[in-house]
């Protein structure tokens, strides 16, 4: 029998490991980072053109690489973190396999430019599809500059799956979000197609959050720390009341690496329990050092699924301390009913002594004196109560009073107002159409002739508002209402980034901008139905949903912000409607072009025949 087994070439490997290692522009981004990280840099550049399709290059000044280090740098499993398998279990460094480059250069033209501070000549390498182009000695500065250019030019199904410009770029920001947050102590600086995204100096941790989120994430902080011999726990979780619906600010950093783990994030969780409702989220900014020889991180390419020796104790260690530092900066209410509140000494009388009060004696005062009390003026006499004598004195005379026409009986009294009805039978018309109750303030109920309908008032209304919304930002007639004094809103740049893109279709659904600069934003004008008082909660979900569903269809973009507005506004379980709210919503869902579900496809109403009812007493 022949041999059938035959040794891949490096080129065919390089594309097979691609696929797990390079998922997408920002899998490049975070490998790319990384290695700048390892190689010592102070300052990294990240530059992107086309959400990452066509350029992505990272700059750095770390320690370089001499010649036959940068050509083999693009080989298999060539690294310089590790040199055996013991290395494994005590990683210092973001990278380890030895494959990200040699995967990159598989799939993406790139070019890289190195020079190690010791030689005055660095080197250039062009390699297209693992193949290299050319190398030769080149004067560039110290540290290293990778260009990804034309990224899966020789797989075009990998291409064509890649999604917006949008999309990716959000995914890029992502992983540079969790790069930078896990090394405040290096600067960072992020262009996209020529503009300034990030500007990131080297700062502390703190600095560093606010840098990137805004600076009205400093008042949602809540410091963490704690020191254990299983666990060092430092960073910072943000105020209950800053629960979002979403998960949005939520990193774990574990040696200063970035991971995921629902078993920890349940951790924190549990410690918010009975602050924050069962559907909204923490966020958190959480350091943890354990010992390297502890964890597992080989466990898939992306390294952010981490295995624990001792899961259970670090579940317990973390829940404690979340809920130690919600306890100690009294975010949540302490409860001592051993305490005595009038003890309690105000903070502006902290550092004030004690003062002796001043007794002042009348010398002249005589208690055996008699004093003659003053006689009432004309005006106080004036006022005094004068005594009526008996009650029945008040009514003598009154029957002289009336006549004989002004018995009590005639005597005639303003009543309610009577409003009566043009047309005769008008009434009991009005009476059998308008059959409608609520139901445990969730379902109204109306009759049919057929039987009953059961609605659910909150989707109805969902259907409703949807449909308006929709049809406002497709005609352009949105309706706004001017508010008297202009709101002033703060966000991120990445939100104030997402926001002017939906402008435009938030100015034709009623919203009205004065002006959006830097991290605030001016709002003069509201949708009709939208409360001033929660403009900012109903801005920050429009952006956390368009950002998290982003789309190159405009209309897309319109329906997703069409159904955040009317999930965000419609009427909510629990709440009490009038008879004429319940008829008005039933003759509007009924109104509208699809009243059977929602806008997110899920039932709006169910029809109860009388043959159902029949059915029952059988």
């Amino acid at each position: 029998m022949a041999d059938i087994i035959k040794l891949l070439p490096d080129h065919v490997a390089n594309q097979i490991a691609a696929g797990e290692v390079v998922q997408r522009p920002a899998s490049v981004v975070k490998e790319l980072l990384e290695n700048a990280i390892d190689a010592g840099a102070t300052t990294i550049k990240l530059i992107i053109k086309e959400g990452g399709k066509i350029l992505i290059q990272v700059v750095d000044d770390g320690m370089g690489m001499s010649a036959t280090d940068a050509r083999l740098s693009f080989e298999r499993h060539a690294t310089s973190k590790i040199q055996k398998a013991e290395d494994l279990f005590n990683l210092n460094t973001k990278g380890f396999r030895g494959e990200a480059l040699a995967s990159i250069a598989a799939i993406a033209h790139v070019e890289m430019q190195t020079r190690p501070e010791s030689e005055e000549l660095g080197t250039h390498i062009k390699i297209e599809g693992s193949k290299i182009v050319f190398q030769e000695a080149s004067v560039t500065p110290k540290g290293t500059s990778m260009a990804v250019k034309n990224l899966f030019f020789n797989i075009p199904a990998r291409r064509n799956f890649l999604k917006s410009n949008q999309v990716e770029l959000r995914h890029i920001t992502d992983e540079f979000h969790r790069v930078a947050l896990a090394h405040p102590s290096i600067a960072f600086h992020f262009y996209n197609n020529g503009n300034e995204l990030f500007n990131l100096p080297s700062d502390n941790y703190r600095k560093r959050i606010v840098n990137i989120f805004g600076s009205r994430t400093n008042q949602k902080l809540v410091p963490v720390e704690e020191e254990t011999p299983i666990v060092k726990i430092k960073g910072f979780i943000t105020k209950p009341e800053f629960a979002k619906k979403s998960r949005g600010e939520q990193f774990f950093f574990i040696n200063n690496r970035f991971i995921k783990s629902p078993y920890l994030h349940h951790a924190v969780v549990a410690a918010f329990e009975g602050l924050i409702k069962s559907d909204s989220y923490p966020g958190y900014f959480l350091y943890l050092e354990v010992d390297p020889s502890s964890i597992d991180i080989n466990i898939h390419p992306t390294k952010t699924e981490v295995k624990f020796d001792d899961e259970h104790s670090l579940y317990a260690i973390l829940r404690s301390t979340v809920k130690h530092s919600l306890g100690q900066f009294n975010v949540a209410p302490a409860l001592d009913f051993e305490h005595d509140p009038n003890l309690q000494t105000p903070y502006e009388f902290k550092d004030k002594s004690a003062v002796p009060p001043k007794v002042t004696v009348d010398a002249g005062f005589n208690p055996f004196q008699e004093t003659k009390s003053p006689s009432p003026s004309p005006a106080s006499r004036s006022y005094q109560k004068q005594s009526s004598g008996n009650w029945e004195s008040l009514y003598v005379g009154l029957e002289s009073k009336m006549g004989t026409d002004d018995e009590p009986g005639s005597i005639s009294f303003e009543s309610d107002t009577i409003t009566g009805s043009i047309f005769e039978g008008e009434k009991e018309t009005t009476e059998a159409v308008t059959t409608t109750f609520q139901i445990r303030r969730k379902y109204i109920v109306t009759t049919i002739k057929s039987g009953m309908v059961v609605i659910d008032q909150s989707r109805a209304h969902q259907r409703v508002l949807y449909e308006k919304f929709l049809k406002n930002s497709t005609v352009k007639q949105g309706v706004s209402q001017q508010l008297l004094f202009p709101l002033h809103l703060s966000f991120s740049k990445s939100e104030i980034n997402a926001l002017k893109e939906i402008q435009d279709i938030l100015v034709s659904i009623g919203f009205i901008f004065e002006n959006i600069e830097g991290e605030s934003i001016t709002v003069t004008g509201v949708p009709l139905l939208v409360a001033e008082s929660e403009v900012g909660m109903i801005l920050d979900q429009l952006i956390s949903d368009y950002q998290q569903e982003v789309t190159d269809d405009s209309f897309s973009h319109t329906d997703i912000l069409s159904k955040t507005l009317a999930k965000t506004l419609a009427v909510k379980t629990g709440e009490t409607l009038d008879n004429a709210s319940q008829i008005a919503l039933v003759n509007d869902l009924f109104a509208c072009k699809e009243s059977m579900v929602s806008p997110f496809n899920k039932p709006v109403y169910i029809t109860i025949t009388e043959n159902d009812i029949d059915k029952k007493f059988i």
